[in-house]
């Protein structure tokens, strides 16, 4: 367990401005960025990364689009298009998912 820059986990302003909302939950990275246990803090509020799973890009589902603030799995994808150049959706694609709640 270690304390984690926020902007590792969370690059945009705008993701951190999200998870400080409670409006995202976890994030799908290349990489890895985190560890279970790891702790970031956004403008004073404290968080815990508490999973980080491998999985295909094929395995997400609308329930996962909506933990990272997409209203389903289409959206989520487009969203995905317009931040990445030369995004192309591969289902066989390994990403990491990095889950984080707000803690006291």
């Amino acid at each position: 367990m270690s304390q984690i820059d926020a902007d590792v986990l969370l690059p945009s302003p705008r993701l951190r401005e999200l998870a400080l909302a409670e409006e995202i939950t976890q994030l799908h990275r290349g990489d890895v960025y985190a560890e279970e246990g790891d702790t970031f803090e956004i403008e004073g509020t404290r968080f815990e990364v508490t999973e980080v799973t491998a999985r295909r890009l094929g395995d997400l589902t609308d329930e996962d689009a909506r933990a990272e603030g997409s209203p389903d799995l289409d959206a989520y994808r487009r969203r995905l298009d317009a931040a990445h150049e030369n995004f192309e959706w591969d289902d066989d694609a390994e990403v990491h998912r990095h889950r984080f709640e707000q803690v006291e």
